[in-house]
């Protein structure tokens, strides 16, 4: 079995936060890939269901985001995961908003939810960074990261979210390299090297010449008055 783990904090308030991007995610694949309902369980909620060949838990603690280990240690110990199978989404302040990368191991580099998650299981797990982009300075972060995504940033958000759960059966799989080109798909997808044909006009042809006028000119000017 694989875990999928989407950090964030519980609750309507917090559902649009930028630090609630890991749940979105896990929203989004359970949505697409038909997996079960949400169900409380592993002091958070739980859907079960299928990516490709693989068996995946996706769990979103409901501890709020300092504590997520306890959760994510509970579901681990229950069904006896080892932090190599868990994949961990969550947003990542040092990307550029729309931004994502794979990343195995490693330090928390400061996130609450990591840092936690570090302490119950250790570092040996997976992570899907999720860029939300950095206020400026450092004693803005705290109130950035837990306000909501503004409606413009919609037209990234979207393709990110969408991108993630196209990728999620090869991430289950462990072939980040096939995840995150499905991402890139969906958040940059290739512009079309076919281009619309400019529309012909028709020109008279400057080589062929006009007519032979024969009439005479008291003739010509005879059938301008007619």
């Amino acid at each position: 079995m694989k875990l999928f783990v989407g950090l964030g904090n519980p609750g309507a308030k917090y559902a649009r936060n930028r630090h609630n991007i890991g749940f979105m995610a896990l929203d989004q694949i359970a949505s697409d890939h038909g997996f079960g309902p949400w169900r409380s369980k592993f002091q958070g909620v739980i859907s079960e269901g299928r990516l490709g060949a693989e068996k995946v838990l996706l769990l979103k603690p409901e501890t709020f985001m300092n504590k997520s280990g306890q959760s994510v240690g509970e579901a681990c110990r229950f069904h006896k995961i080892d932090p190599v199978d868990i994949t961990v989404f969550h947003d990542e302040l040092d990307l550029a908003p729309g931004k994502c990368r794979a990343k195995h191991g490693g330090g928390h580099a400061g996130h609450n939810g990591l840092r936690s998650i570090h302490a119950h299981i250790g570092a040996d797990y997976g992570r899907i960074r999720l860029g939300i982009g950095h206020p400026g300075h450092k004693d803005a972060v705290a109130g950035y990261v837990l306000r909501d995504f503004p409606k413009a940033d919609q037209s990234w958000l979207d393709p990110l979210l969408y991108g993630i759960s196209d990728g999620a059966p090869d991430l289950a799989a462990g072939d980040t390299g096939r995840f995150m080109n499905a991402v890139s798909l969906r958040v940059a997808p290739p512009r079309s090297s076919k281009t619309k044909p400019k529309p012909t006009q028709d020109k008279p042809d400057a080589k062929t010449p006009p007519p032979n006028d024969d009439r005479s000119p008291m003739q010509k000017l005879l059938d301008k008055f007619r």
